[in-house]
């Protein structure tokens, strides 16, 4: 009798076990599995209960319950807690153990939800893996209060083989998870590296970002001036360009990335969020995951991503969350890369044009008003009309001269041909400031870098004339062979940075694009009665590394 025990016993294993594998879906297979156990074992009904952080119901999967337990939708099995759920939950329960009496069946039939068809106990088995555990299997017998040591053998077994399936479909699913991840990242890198305006970068990735993962909020902090600085905000499908800016101890978990360099997540924090990050627009949540930005394992900023929904970024691996904010920053370098060699083409070009027109058309044209004032001479008095037609085309190849002469100044700053420094005194000039210069090293710097600086050193000769109530500007332009540097300077009013709340004028915003374009950096200096410093600082060495690539 025990052989043919057994016998059944390794044949319904083996039904089960074949079962198990035929699916990666979690549901079919809890489906499928009970349905297989009670044909083979001959229970009359059974429930499995999934009881962690992972499954948003208790009662997962349900075969032939009886009306009183089915009633509802189900309400008994999915209400509250039973003996067996509570003893899961204190972790009382570590094998196949018979129920004397079943709460549910017990409410189901107290309240006349219908018939338990005979059902008043159920066994219990705990489903796990190893140290994993998932939840609970269930299985009853119509009129049947007490299992066997071998039914309950049994089921322990086939608990075990319900427990290894969850756990390798959990992995299944979890790598799958993370191969969506990475595929999507793949979108969102190949979208990014399609834009072609790096001044459009920053709204275009969080864009990107927020849109293909359907996250909440993303913001984009970038390091500057010894702070962090807000450039761009995705919030609920929306996104705006921002330059606020936040001090580099205020920032909460972004502080804390950005110093630390190292990833920050929150899962599902109760505590109320870093208020400096509500004063520059960033909403409350309950997750959030700070990403340092790095170049060459140096921090230059943060890609913060942030939900009001707690536990939201449980599921994404730190390597994908790294790989997410190397692969911009990575992007943003390229990007800068193109705009410098593009700028450069196309300042060679400007310059050729303006080497072309100065060494043909000019000659040609001022040659052309000599010859007409030198006939002009030559008939004066003589042949009045031809005197008169001399002098129209003197006049009109003197206006063509001037003409040309202001579109080549056009293609190449005025005042520039006699070097930066000359050119901003000549502008200063024009204005009724003066300009005090001092000048360290001797290197010639590139073209674009130059005119960087020209446009720079303009809008800050204008702020000065409008803003500063002095007329004294003072200049230190520093040239050495790696950096470059210009640092303006003058005593007038100033203005109080704290009364901006970190928001930059478009003039302001203009210097400090030109500066990043070139891969460089802007600071501005100021206090209510105190000198306003406006510092551009540009690296020389990238520009030049980029043409020894070529």
């Amino acid at each position: 009798m025990s052989q043919e025990i057994r016998a059944y016993e390794l044949v319904a294993l083996k039904e089960i076990a074949e079962m198990l594998n035929r699916t990666n879906d979690m549901d079919q297979m809890l489906n499928d599995v009970l349905v297989k156990l009670l044909q083979v074992t001959g229970f009359t009904t059974g429930w499995i209960f999934v009881i962690d952080n992972r499954s948003d119901s208790l009662c997962v999967a349900t075969h032939n319950l009886p009306e009183g337990l089915n009633a509802n939708n189900q309400a008994v099995m999915c209400g509250s807690e039973c003996w067996c759920v509570e003893s899961y939950k204190q972790n009382k329960l570590h094998q196949a153990v018979n129920i004397i009496e079943c709460s549910r069946i017990t409410y189901a039939n107290t309240h006349e939800f219908g018939d338990t068809e005979g059902v008043s106990h159920h066994a219990t088995v705990p489903l796990k893996a190893g140290l994993d555990q998932f939840g609970l299997l269930n299985v009853a017998h119509a009129g049947k209060d007490q299992l066997t040591e071998e039914e309950l053998a049994l089921l322990q077994a086939v608990a075990y083989q319900i427990g290894t399936a969850i756990k390798r479909i959990r992995l299944y699913q979890v790598q799958e998870q993370h191969a969506l991840h990475y595929a999507k990242l793949g979108d969102v890198i190949q979208k990014i590296n399609a834009i072609q305006d790096i001044n459009q970068l920053p709204l275009q990735a969080v864009r990107q970002i927020g849109d293909t993962f359907h996250w909440q909020h993303v913001s984009l902090f970038m390091y500057e001036q010894q702070q962090l600085s807000l450039r761009a905000h995705y919030s609920d499908n929306q996104v705006k360009k921002e330059w606020l800016s936040l001090a580099i101890d205020q920032g909460g978990p972004v502080s804390t990335a950005f110093s630390e360099n190292r990833l920050v997540k929150l899962s599902d924090c109760h505590e109320v969020p870093c208020s400096s990050l509500s004063t520059i627009g960033i909403p409350p949540y309950s997750s959030a995951v700070a990403i340092p930005l790095r170049i060459r394992s140096r921090p230059i900023g943060v890609l913060f991503i942030s939900s009001q929904l707690g536990k939201q970024f449980d599921d994404y691996l730190e390597d994908f969350m790294y790989s997410l904010g190397d692969h911009f920053t990575l992007s943003v370098e390229n990007l800068r890369v193109y705009e410098q060699r593009r700028e450069l083409a196309r300042m060679e070009e400007r310059n050729r044009m303006a080497r072309d027109l100065h060494d043909s058309v000019i000659q040609k044209v001022f040659s052309l008003s000599f010859l007409a004032k030198g006939a002009e001479t030559v008939l004066a008095g003589k042949e009045p009309i031809v005197e008169r037609s001399l002098q129209e085309i003197r006049q009109l190849s003197q206006e063509a001269l001037k003409e040309m002469r202001t579109l080549i100044w056009q293609l190449r700053p005025a005042g520039l041909e006699h070097g930066l420094i000359t050119a901003l005194k000549q502008y200063g000039k024009s204005m009724d400031l003066t300009v005090y210069e001092q000048v360290e090293g001797v290197r010639e710097l590139p073209r674009a870098i130059e005119e960087a600086f020209w446009r720079i050193g303009q809008e800050a000769l204008n702020n000065v004339k409008k803003h500063a109530d002095t007329n004294a500007v003072y200049v230190h332009l520093v040239k050495l062979e790696q950096v470059a540097s210009m640092e303006i300077m003058d005593k007038g009013r100033g203005f109080s940075p704290e009364k901006r709340r970190g928001r930059l004028s478009m003039g302001m915003l203009s210097m400090r694009e030109r500066a990043e374009t070139l891969g460089g950096e802007l600071s501005i200096k100021s206090g209510k009665g105190q000198p306003t410093v406006i510092k551009a600082t540009i690296p020389v060495a990238t520009e030049m590394e980029m043409w020894d690539e070529e």
